[in-house]
């Protein structure tokens, strides 16, 4: 669909009005005429306005009746006839005035006008997602819960009028538009100066395609964050400058292979990267061992690469019988207990069901639990609404390319320094990843924090920069990490990262490093803690009480009368 221009609105109106607005118009004007020429009583004929007050009242059926002197036979006839003729001319206008109101392109041109409207009245920061399915989702409701504005663009205009039925805090305009047209893009304010990110989130790859084409080109700045269904859509992206590029699939894959060599690190990159306010269950480790894989299609091979790269053995079980890259290959259907038993699912240690019915996935883990109640079972969930039949079967994971997305989305839109904090700990042995979230998890609890970064200059942190460009090296973080209603508790919340411009990374950094202007910080802990530490570096007063312990007065009429009292005890 493609929208209408700002001001095509009323174009189309007196387009589509241009014949009976012209037929009442003519039916006015040779009603005054006739009036005025047809003889009255002892000759005198009407004059122009007194015919065009009469007919005015008359043709628009008020009836009023007073008129200037009393009518003669001829001009009683001349308006009975224009009574009909009019009664015939707003007729047909207001006949053709409802078919324009239900006609399809005049309501995308009024539901336009009034989107882009929306959109210039927003003077915060926003982000446009593009495309409103279960992703988009879940991702407008996570920023939602962030205090997040976002506008929304979605094809289907039933998904599109969905959104207004899950009452958001914030007011998040949707406009049911084809989000591949950059004209579409503009209306949503991607060039607009408060437009912060961009997130092609709809399930067509060329229409992802095309958003991350537009933003290149259109608003060049802008981060941009792709899904991508297949490796050649994602490098197609990627020689677009497009930085953020998500595969649900392949990035599971990844997060399969961390989980098999590194469990600890994957435990504490779910619980950083969760939906916040949501609970994390630390579950068994994938084990390693014997696995089947069910369907070899393309999340299938991207599991069993990542299965090659960890050297875990794999028999795939396929109705196609594909080429197995070196791999067993069993013929047949995964949901039936014959053929799981000739891939010798007694003895594997795992299985994966991949195919892209949810049914058949489902069959295929009560089939391969009944014959191996130990099995380590991983399912693909492909339509979110099935949600509660994979949770009454609580397989050890579930894959659901939504939350995947959602929250890749959110770790580098609203938490920068988390993705180079996350390629970090990467690097680390496991035992590391354990120690860290034992200490995290033991103080802040399984439910996934607040995880925020802020750099230190003068936009977002005022107060605490000022301070530093006064007073060098006067700072240290431990300092920061006080409570501001009282200095003596800590503040609920712990650094994880510290980036600075000269290349100095420092992963969880001592209580006594000291602070610098421009540094960056990546934060972890209670919501609270965000908005305490929010004020501690942008407010003064705040600051020098976490500092010093000095409580001076908030306002300046305060701080005058304070001053006027120091000053006088000085003078006695």
């Amino acid at each position: 669909m493609t929208p209408a221009t700002h001001h095509s609105t009323l174009f189309l109106a007196m387009r589509r009005l241009r014949a009976p607005l012209i037929t009442l118009i003519t039916i006015f004007a040779i009603s005054v005429l006739g009036l005025t020429l047809a003889p009255g009583i002892g000759g005198e004929k009407m004059s122009f306005f007194h015919a065009f007050y009469f007919i005015s009242y008359t043709a628009t059926t008020i009836g009023f009746g007073e008129i200037p002197i009393e009518f003669s036979n001829e001009q009683r006839l001349w308006a009975t006839i224009c009574i009909y003729l009019a009664v015939v001319g707003w007729a047909y206008t207001i006949g053709s005035l409802f078919s324009l109101l239900q006609d399809h392109t005049f309501q995308n041109a009024v539901a336009t006008e009034h989107f882009a409207r929306q959109v210039r009245r927003i003077h915060e920061p926003f982000y446009l997602v593009c495309g409103y399915g279960e992703t988009g989702r879940l991702v407008c409701k996570a920023l939602d819960r962030l205090g997040e504005r976002a506008v929304v663009v979605e094809r289907n205009p039933d998904k599109a009028g969905e959104q207004e039925l899950h009452g958001y805090v914030t007011d998040m305009p949707c406009l049911a538009a084809d989000a591949s047209l950059p004209e579409t893009l503009r209306f949503a304010g991607l060039t607009s100066r408060h437009c912060r990110g961009v997130l092609a989130l709809t399930d067509d790859d060329n229409t992802n395609l095309a958003v991350a084409i537009s933003a290149r080109l259109l608003a060049p700045k802008l981060p941009v964050l792709c899904r991508a269904g297949s490796t050649e859509i994602a490098a197609n992206m990627a020689s677009f400058g497009t930085r953020y590029i998500i595969n649900p699939y392949a990035k599971f894959a990844e997060y399969l292979a961390l989980a098999l060599h590194a469990p600890n690190t994957y435990h504490l990159l779910t619980w950083l990267t969760g939906l916040p306010g949501t609970a994390v269950e630390r579950h068994r480790d994938p084990p390693r061992g014997k696995w089947v894989l069910c369907g070899y299609g393309g999340f299938g091979k991207v599991i069993v690469e990542a299965f090659d790269r960890e050297a875990v053995p794999v028999t795939i079980i396929d109705r196609e019988a594909p080429d197995g890259h070196g791999h067993r290959v069993v013929k047949g259907d995964g949901t039936g207990a014959s053929t799981l038993e000739r891939a010798n699912i007694n003895q594997a240690v795992g299985i994966v069901a991949t195919t892209g019915n949810d049914f058949d996935n489902l069959s295929i883990a009560v089939t391969a639990r009944e014959l191996n109640p130990n099995l380590f079972v991983i399912l693909r969930m492909n339509a979110y609404a099935n949600h509660a039949l994979f949770d009454a079967f609580e397989s050890d994971v579930t894959v659901v390319p939504s939350e995947i997305i959602g929250h890749e989305c959110l770790a580098v839109l609203t938490t920068p320094l988390l993705e180079p904090f996350l390629a970090e700990i990467a690097t680390k042995d496991d035992a590391w990843s354990a120690e860290l979230v034992e200490q995290l998890t033991d103080r802040f609890g399984w439910t996934v924090p607040a995880v925020w970064s802020v750099r230190l200059n003068l936009r977002r942190a005022p107060a605490l920069y000022r301070h530093l460009m006064r007073n060098s090296g006067s700072v240290r973080l431990g300092d920061l990490l006080r409570n501001p209603h009282d200095r003596a508790a800590a503040l609920e919340a712990a650094v994880l990262y510290l980036r600075r411009d000269d290349d100095d990374h420092i992963i969880r950094p001592s209580p006594d490093e000291i602070i610098r202007p421009g540094d960056r910080l990546l934060l972890v802990g209670l919501p609270a803690a965000r908005r305490d530490f929010a004020l501690t570096v942008t407010n003064g007063h705040t600051l020098d009480y976490v500092l010093t312990g000095a409580d001076r007065p908030g306002g300046w009429v305060w701080e005058w009368l304070a001053e006027r009292r120091r000053r006088a005890a000085g003078a006695g």
